[in-house]
C-alpha cells in the first residue's frame, strides 16, 4: 500500500466528502416530506414511518459488511457499486406509487449508503500517510455533521417550491457527477490478506444493531409495547455479547476485538 501528499489527494477528499454528505443527508431529508408523501400514496402519515426506519435498518445492517466487501473486491468497484445502487434507489423513490414500493426502493438505497461512507473512509484511510491521516479525516467529517443538519429544511423546502419526488431526484445528478469522479480519482485498494467472510459473526451483529435500531425507535415514537421493546432489547444485546465471545475466539473475526485495544477507538 502506497500512501500519497496531502495535495495529492485532496480530489479524493472531495469525493469522499461528497458521497458522505449525500448519504447522511438522506436520512433526515425524508422527515419534513412525509405527510406530503402520504398525501399522494393515500396512506395514513402514522404509516410513514416506515419510510425513515427502513433506511436506517438496511444501513446498520449493510454497514458491517461493507469492510469484507471491499477488503475482497477493491475500494474502487465496491464504491461505484454503491454509487450505482443509491443512485439507482433514490430514482426508484422518486417513482413509487405505493408506500410498499417506496419502503423497498429504500432499502435499496440504504444497502447502497451503507457501503458509501465506510468505503469512502477505508480508501482515505489508505491513501494518506499517517502525519495526514487526522486532517484528512478532519476534512471528510465536515459534511457528515451538515448533511443531517440541513436535511429537514432542505426537504421541507423542496416540497413546497416542487414536489417530495425531488426528495429523492436531487440525488441524481450528485450520483451522475459522484460515479464519474471516482472513476477517476477513487484508489483501488484490496487486503494484504484476504479472509473468509464471518458468516455467523456477521449474522450476530447485523441482527444486534437492527433489533437495538428498532428499540431504540419504539422507545422515541413508534407506540411499540414496552414488553416488546424490552425483549427486542434484551434479544439485541445478546446478539452483541454473543458476537464478542465469537470474536475472541475466531482466528478472522467480522471486527477484531484488538481494536479495543487502541486508545482512540476506544474514545470514538
Amino acid at each position: 500500500m502506497t500512501t500519497s501528499s496531502y495535495a495529492s489527494i485532496r480530489p479524493l477528499l472531495w469525493l469522499v466528502s461528497l458521497a458522505i454528505f449525500m448519504q447522511m443527508l438522506d436520512s433526515t431529508i425524508v422527515n419534513t416530506a412525509l405527510p406530503a408523501m402520504a398525501r399522494s400514496l393515500g396512506e395514513s402519515p402514522l404509516q410513514m414511518q416506515s419510510v425513515v426506519f427502513s433506511y436506517a435498518l438496511a444501513v446498520a445492517t449493510f454497514i458491517p459488511a461493507s469492510g469484507w466487501i471491499a477488503d475482497r473486491f477493491g475500494t474502487r468497484r465496491t464504491f461505484l457499486v454503491a454509487i450505482i445502487l443509491f443512485t439507482l434507489g433514490s430514482l426508484a423513490c422518486a417513482l413509487a406509487q405505493t408506500l410498499h414500493q417506496l419502503v423497498a426502493a429504500r432499502v435499496l438505497q440504504g444497502v447502497g449508503g451503507a457501503m458509501l461512507l465506510p468505503v469512502g473512509r477505508l480508501a482515505v484511510m489508505r491513501s494518506v500517510s499517517r502525519e495526514e491521516f487526522l486532517r484528512a479525516m478532519s476534512f471528510i467529517a465536515i459534511p457528515a455533521l451538515i448533511g443531517p443538519l440541513i436535511g429537514p429544511t432542505l426537504g421541507g423546502w423542496l416540497v413546497e417550491v416542487a414536489s417530495w419526488h425531488w426528495v429523492f431526484l436531487i440525488n441524481l445528478p450528485i450520483g451522475v457527477i459522484g460515479y464519474i469522479a471516482a472513476m477517476k480519482v477513487m484508489p483501488d485498494h484490496y487486503a494484504e490478506h484476504r479472509t473468509r467472510f464471518d458468516i455467523a459473526g456477521y449474522l450476530m451483529l447485523a441482527f444486534g444493531m437492527v433489533v437495538l435500531s428498532l428499540a431504540l425507535d419504539g422507545i422515541s415514537g413508534m407506540a411499540t409495547p414496552h414488553a416488546l421493546v424490552m425483549l427486542m432489547t434484551v434479544a439485541g444485546l445478546a446478539a452483541l455479547v454473543g458476537y464478542w465471545l465469537h470474536a475472541a475466539n475466531s482466528t478472522a473475526p467480522l471486527f477484531s476485538l484488538a481494536l479495543f485495544h487502541v486508545p482512540s477507538y476506544r474514545i470514538g
